[in-house]
């Protein structure tokens, strides 16, 4: 009989566990804010035409095909000289990028030209952020009781809707407290500098961070590959396409089902602006809570089951949801979006640890950087474009709906024939299995 694991101790310190954890804030601060804010940057940054809210859209979904690059750059470092010091790196650069939007002039200034500097300056907050999700993942999981994984994993995504909490409550607060005029002139600049002081706070807090045990580990073992990408690209094929479909579940889900739901609430008519944004931070409160609950559901019943649990219901709900939106009615919008935003919320819990846990600890980050961002760049930063490109050319609210359910249709294979992942789930296999023989006995009067 196999013998059970032993719950080891986390060999990083509580400390260094939150600022991992919490430090994900950021990143989707400053993404949500981008969305969120859409509409206004619309106007400021590409004149308020017709176009305009595609074009910023548009934007966010070019800066997106600059992840998958910056997570291979910052994935290299992080195999290759450590968690830690890749985690400093990508927050400088943020940090960098967020200050200067919050400087930028606008197109009454400039011209054209604000929406290149605007484009520029996001393809760069990309390139940083590329490494940073899953860098901080990879950290959590690899300081982590192996019993525990799921839960602090999937702290990594709480924090994150902290960050988008954060983003929308200041955007609607910025909105609610001065006129169109002054939120165009100067306005929109304020959460855009709130956030560059809270990357700047956060890169101060990472500077006290331990090094992952799990990368100390292959140091000892000199087992840190010298081609990180290259290593994983030799053994870990199956791993990426895995990781890809559980990304892109996630990606979908989240993009379309949460950030992009203001900016269909406000241009559909629905809510104005800064109804649609208050109403954002009620569905981001529902994903900080049941975030950490997907995360302990998959510790306990496994991670294979409760994504296959997730892609279910991500064929079903979604279509209902927008359409019960887009009829209107405070009760139905505010039901539809908290649904969504659950549904996001624990696909993004539960894919957290097991995509992290596709790949040993020697290329981990390189592997994360190959399934996770490759994922996000298509199924996150190009699909609110195309869900308000399809929507504005059929009429028909569920659209992005349709969306999220094809995708949910297209990975379930994957999820269904996808090894178990969670540590011990073998044995617990093995223990109940013992148990049936040993009640079979019992109950045949122990003849066998």
């Amino acid at each position: 009989m196999t013998r059970p694991e032993k719950h080891s101790t986390p060999q990083v310190s509580r400390s260094s566990m939150i600022v991992a954890a919490l430090s994900t804030v950021v990143e989707w601060y400053d993404f949500t804010l981008y969305l969120y804010f859409a509409t206004v940057l619309s106007r400021v940054f590409f004149g308020g035409g017709e176009n305009s809210l595609l074009a910023t859209l548009g934007g966010f979904a070019i800066s997106y095909a600059m992840r998958p690059f910056g997570a291979m750059v910052f994935g290299h470092i992080g195999d290759r000289f450590g968690r830690r010091r890749t985690l400093l790196l990508s927050m400088m650069l943020m940090t960098v990028a967020m200050l200067a939007t919050a400087l930028l002039p606008d197109y009454a200034a400039i011209g054209p030209a604000a929406g290149v500097l605007l484009i520029g300056l996001r393809c760069l907050m990309a390139f940083s952020v590329g490494g940073e999700y899953t860098g901080v993942v990879a950290y959590l999981l690899e300081g982590a009781r192996p019993d525990r994984r799921g839960l602090i994993t999937s702290l990594a995504s709480a924090a994150s809707e902290i960050g988008a909490l954060l983003a929308v409550a200041l955007s609607a607060l910025t909105v609610a407290l001065m006129s169109a005029a002054h939120l165009d002139a100067w306005g929109w600049r304020i959460p855009f500098f709130v956030g560059a002081a809270l990357a700047g706070c956060v890169w101060f807090a990472r500077s006290t961070m331990q090094e992952s045990p799990d990368f100390l580990r292959q140091l000892r073992q000199h087992t840190v590959p010298d081609s990180p990408l290259r290593h994983t690209l030799a053994h870990h094929k199956p791993a990426l396409l895995r990781t890809f479909a559980i990304s892109a579940l996630g990606s979908i889900t989240y993009y379309v089902g949460i950030t992009y739901v203001p900016a269909f609430l406000t241009s559909s008519g629905i809510l104005a602006e800064g109804r649609s944004l208050w109403m954002s931070s009620v569905a981001a409160v529902a994903v900080i809570l049941v975030t950490p609950l997907a995360g302990a559901l998959s510790d306990r019943v496994g991670r294979k089951p409760v994504l296959i649990a997730f892609a279910v219901a991500s064929m079903l709900l979604p279509l209902a949801m927008f359409g019960l939106m887009g009829g209107g009615g405070d009760l139905a919008i505010a039901g539809g979006a908290i649904v969504l935003a659950c549904l996001a919320g624990g696909v993004s819990a539960v894919g957290a640890p097991a995509t992290a846990e596709q790949f040993p600890g020697e290329g981990r980050l390189s592997g994360l950087a190959l399934g996770v961002t490759m994922a996000t760049a298509i199924f996150g930063g190009l699909t609110p474009f195309l869900a308000e490109l399809l929507v504005r050319q059929t009429g028909w609210n569920a659209v992005p709906g349709a969306m999220i359910a094809a995708v949910a249709l297209i990975v379930l294979p994957a999820f269904l024939t996808m090894p178990e992942t969670r540590p011990g789930w073998h044995v617990t296999k093995t223990h109940r299995a013992t148990n049936s023989l040993m009640s079979d006995d019992q109950a045949d009067g122990g003849t066998r």
